[in-house]
């Protein structure tokens, strides 16, 4: 298994899948955070230079290395979650047909389709409200919730307050904690985002010559869209699961773990 892991949490993450797997089963984690211009680029206001044939070159090398390095053979499933699907796809299309993946596995990753090749402004506060609800409560392990409403027709600025409470009274976030510093968390989650969407834009993706299969989380960033946008690529088949938790948690929770790594270790369609 290659993973495609595009930040936001830490790699190790990836532990309990990896874990699940069986005992032959090797698992490389192909962590973006490794490449500075990308992590950066989340700091200071989503503005980057790369492109995504660029990240993929870096992690087609990587991935040939390793696979040297090893003197790997056998069959391969490359793994790709939230913006690392998009990665994970275009990889396997770069690369010659003796080296592709048998399959791709896609967690809770929204294809880089037309439909989802947004501007800017199309990413507006009450969806970054509750994406970043879920990744505060991913990153503190506590469920951060709205309550009844969630985050509809809330503004930046009164979403983050209600989101501080919220976070308070959960024990996700400390007694005392500042609005100004959730806002400085929130401003670099958003900048990530921003980050990913412009890299989209510009990507014109082949479709798969591998089948897919996506796993979206009970909890999915976009829970009205079945296939994410994935069914336009996926000529050679498209097969979908749902695994529990939200977009962040279905990489930690064991349960998840579980279901993600029955379908890597074989194909279930």
């Amino acid at each position: 298994m290659y993973a495609v892991h595009p930040g936001a949490l830490p790699s190790n993450v990836w532990g309990g899948i990896t874990q699940a797997l069986p005992g032959d089963c090797g698992a490389v984690v192909l962590d973006l955070a490794g490449v500075p211009e990308y992590f950066e680029a989340a700091l200071s206001g989503g503005h980057t230079e790369l492109t995504v044939a660029s990240l993929v070159d870096r992690l087609v090398a990587e991935y040939r290395a390793d696979r040297v390095r090893q003197s790997a053979g056998g069959p391969v499933t490359f793994v790709g979650w939230s913006f690392g699907g998009v990665l994970a796809q275009a990889m396997a299309e770069r690369l010659t047909r003796p080296e592709r993946p048998d399959r791709l596995v896609l967690l809770d990753s929204i294809a880089p389709t037309d439909a989802y090749q947004q501007p800017d402004d199309a990413l507006d506060p009450p969806l970054l409200l509750r994406w970043f609800a879920m990744y505060l409560g991913a990153k503190r392990g506590r469920a951060v919730s709205f309550g009844p409403g969630g985050s509809v027709g809330l503004d930046t600025g009164t979403g983050l307050v209600r989101l501080l409470d919220a976070a308070i009274d959960c024990g996700a976030l400390a007694e005392g904690t500042p609005l100004p510093g959730l806002r400085k968390l929130y401003d670099t989650y958003v900048d990530g985002l921003l980050r990913n969407n412009r890299l989209t834009a510009t990507h014109r993706p082949a479709p798969s010559s591998v089948p897919l299969v996506l796993v979206k989380a009970a909890d999915s960033l976009i829970p009205e869209d079945e296939t994410l946008g994935w069914a336009e690529l996926a000529p050679h088949g498209l097969a979908v699961h749902t695994a529990p938790g939200d977009h962040y948690t279905m990489l930690s929770r064991p349960d998840a773990a579980a279901v993600i790594a029955e379908l890597i270790r074989r194909p279930r369609y």
